[in-house]
């Protein structure tokens, strides 16, 4: 007999759990993330969907899906790792940062502040993951030809896409080219900007096989509190002591 279907879409009981979690005490939330592997069809859309939502430039990725082939010969398959940043509670990246310009969030999320990031990388080299990265003000569109009677040229497409800047940490960034990020370590933040209106990250929205649990921790009541207690648990790296946020299923 198949499978019995979810009575309903898991994104609409994580909506609620969310809702429930942003009318407490944000000292009482701690958000965590469960990632399951064995939904995962390394399809990409949380990847793109995360481009989209932080306007990402050539280089910077926050949700890379990892991908290796496991088995022999005739029996092989492809398995897909989604690999966000870990927000872990115990950061390597926060503590090499000479500026303090890293930290993590009353409610465990680890953020960068970057008006006082001075771009030296200690944390992207810190990071054992390697979920950190370097903008150097790169373009998609640098090379597009802008010329007379062209629809879509150069200034046209960057206007629509790249000139926008991002609403991370729901702060008002200048136009792309004139100042942070550029220049800065950047990273998955969870969508806090997302988080603040009520919405789930992005990554977790585009999950066409809602392989990717978000919410609080702390509430025994959330979906996310189910998947942490699953005994297919385990987080990347354990042997470190970094303590991830980020948990898998296998």
């Amino acid at each position: 007999m198949g499978q019995m279907l979810p009575k309903e879409d898991l994104l609409i009981r994580m909506q609620r759990d969310l809702k429930r979690a942003v009318s407490k005490d944000p000292t009482r939330v701690r958000w965590a993330m469960v990632i399951d592997v064995a939904k995962c069809v390394g399809c990409h859309a949380c990847t793109i969907g995360c481009v989209v939502e932080n306007k990402l430039p050539p280089g910077v990725v926050y949700r890379p899906v990892l991908e290796e082939e496991v088995g022999t010969y005739p029996n092989v398959r492809r398995r897909f790792l989604p690999r966000p940043c870990m927000h872990c509670m115990n950061p390597p990246c926060v503590k090499v940062c000479p500026v303090k310009a890293t930290y993590k969030t009353e409610q465990g999320v680890t953020v960068i502040n970057y008006k006082r990031c001075i771009g030296c990388r200690y944390c992207l080299v810190a990071c054992p993951y390697a979920a950190r990265t370097a903008d150097f003000g790169e373009w998609y569109t640098q090379k597009t030809p802008d010329l007379p009677g062209k629809i879509v040229g150069q200034k046209t497409s960057a206007k629509g896409y790249e000139n926008t800047p991002a609403a991370e940490y729901g702060k008002t960034w200048p136009d792309r080219g004139h100042g942070s990020p550029v220049g800065n370590a950047r990273k998955c933040h969870f969508c806090l900007h997302r988080l603040a209106v009520g919405m789930l990250p992005m990554c977790v929205t585009t999950c066409i096989g809602r392989a990717t649990f978000f919410g609080d921790r702390n509430d025994p009541e959330a979906l996310i509190s189910e998947q942490l207690a699953s005994p297919r648990s385990f987080r990347l790296k354990e042997e470190l002591g970094t303590l991830p946020s980020v948990v898998y299923l296998k």
